[in-house]
């Protein structure tokens, strides 16, 4: 979506991190201040009430914080050896003010995103409604 030059902005930019296996990269409730890209590796995703998922290489954790002051929504553990780059707040909307075709498109998806999750919430309370005693 950002293109090859924003993405290679955010590689030069980013620091790269080494994680051990059982290593946790983030708790749930820290401040955020940026995201984090998988390189290599798994990570378990965990947090109060929900159940954990598990992500690889080429995902992006934290992606709200790229975006605004907020606190990590889940804890972060390596389930082996990883690497991951880090992506400050900072040099992402840097590198959005130089691209505006990359943050006009990154808009689009997310205005895209926020819209299908408002249709989920949506659905799910007329559902709850549906089903709530009269």
């Amino acid at each position: 979506t950002l293109g090859r030059q924003a993405l290679r902005i955010l590689a030069i930019g980013a620091e790269t991190r080494y994680i051990h296996g059982g290593e946790v990269l983030f708790n749930s409730g820290d401040e955020a201040d940026g995201g984090f890209v998988i390189q290599e590796g798994r990570f378990n995703l965990s947090s109060a009430g929900r159940r954990d998922i598990t992500v690889g290489p080429c995902t992006l954790m934290g992606e709200v914080a790229l975006f605004t002051d907020t606190l990590r929504p889940t804890t972060a553990t390596a389930l082996e050896p990883s690497t991951v780059l880090r992506i400050p707040r900072p040099l992402f909307i840097k590198m959005l003010d130089s691209f505006p075709d990359a943050a006009r498109k990154l808009r689009e998806m997310l205005a895209s995103r926020l819209g299908q999750s408002a249709r989920e919430f949506h659905n799910v309370r007329n559902a709850l409604d549906a089903h709530e005693p009269k």
